[in-house]
């Protein structure tokens, strides 16, 4: 927490002002997780101050919100393209997010709770930065040139010469808190392994975790993603089930096509049923036995997909 103000103040994100009542203060609080390595052992404890946003009106609270979140495509054109090249990517860890963007509104947050000003406890910070809004970056020295990636609180790199890395990291480090990691080898739930002419992803670790948050460690292993032969319908007279369960189900399933491409087919054919999840559903979906014989048909849809994964979950 010291850490997350620290940079704060290094970085002059705000300053302290009189409260009134004229001001319409965001509320502010702590936000703790545990950075996991690949493996999944903790490297890292973090604390984010977050502010209170869903307290503000669009259009009087805030114009617009961004985030500095790669997409999970544009990382992939990344590492498509650093492969074409022969290039080797690298990663940094920043200790904060980046709060670089000059503000040209009046925001106001209220202190971190736990650290109040104790000369002033009722004032409020009024914001001078806020988080940029880009995530791919890029510079050319002469016929060099240098790549750089942003995901929140993470950076990969990669540069045609390594005397442009040192500077790169050098500059990094002499402006922010952050820690060089090496090479890429995990990032954002992905296995990386890279080799002279060839990149390999794997999810084993995401693999491991939905199934667990499913409850199908247990299941049995499938050597196709679907079966030839599939039938399912809208199941108007079904009965309700709950939509965040079966979203967050489809919605892990569509991550993993990030290594897995060849369940794409199968995962959409399951999210046409996510504005009205039914029961057969998410029976289909856990391979649930008491299923009628129509739907039963398919009953390996989902259940397949995430079986499906456990002959992959250590290969490259």
């Amino acid at each position: 927490m010291h850490e997350e103000l620290n940079q704060f103040a290094r970085n002059n994100v705000w300053f302290l002002v009189p409260k009134t009542n004229e001001m319409n203060i965001i509320g502010s609080k702590w936000a703790f997780r545990n950075k996991l390595d690949e493996v999944g052992v903790i490297t890292r404890n973090k604390a984010r101050l977050v502010a209170k946003g869903y307290n503000q009106e669009e259009g009087i609270g805030y114009g617009e919100t961004f985030a500095p979140v790669a997409r999970l495509e544009a990382i992939r054109l990344l590492l498509a393209f650093v492969c074409m090249n022969g290039f080797k990517l690298f990663q940094m860890d920043v200790k904060s997010v980046f709060l670089n963007g000059i503000i040209n509104e009046e925001v106001y947050v209220e202190q971190p709770p736990g650290f109040e000003d104790h000369q002033h406890p009722n004032h409020v910070f009024k914001l001078k930065k806020v988080l940029i809004d880009k995530t791919l970056f890029i510079k050319k020295a002469d016929s060099e040139i240098i790549l750089v990636q942003i995901y929140v609180d993470d950076i990969i790199f990669c540069t045609t010469k390594d005397s442009l890395c040192e500077k790169f990291v050098a500059a990094m480090q002499g402006e922010f808190e952050m820690s060089m990691m090496g090479e890429l080898s995990f990032f954002l739930g992905l296995h990386v392994k890279q080799s002279k002419d060839e990149i390999f992803l794997c999810q084993s670790k995401y693999c491991k975790e939905i199934l667990k948050k499913f409850e199908m460690e247990s299941c049995k292993e499938a050597s196709t993603p679907m079966p030839l032969s599939c039938y399912m319908d809208a199941d108007v007279a079904g009965k309700w089930v709950d939509q965040t369960k079966y979203r967050g189900l489809i919605g892990s399933l569509l991550y993993l096509t990030a290594s897995r491409q060849n369940i794409m087919f199968v995962v959409c054919l399951c999210a046409r049923y996510q504005a009205n999840p039914k029961e057969s559903h998410l029976k289909a979906a856990k391979k649930n036995p008491q299923i009628s014989q129509r739907k039963n048909q398919c009953w390996s849809m989902v259940s397949f997909l995430l079986s499906y994964t456990l002959n992959w979950i250590f290969r490259f």
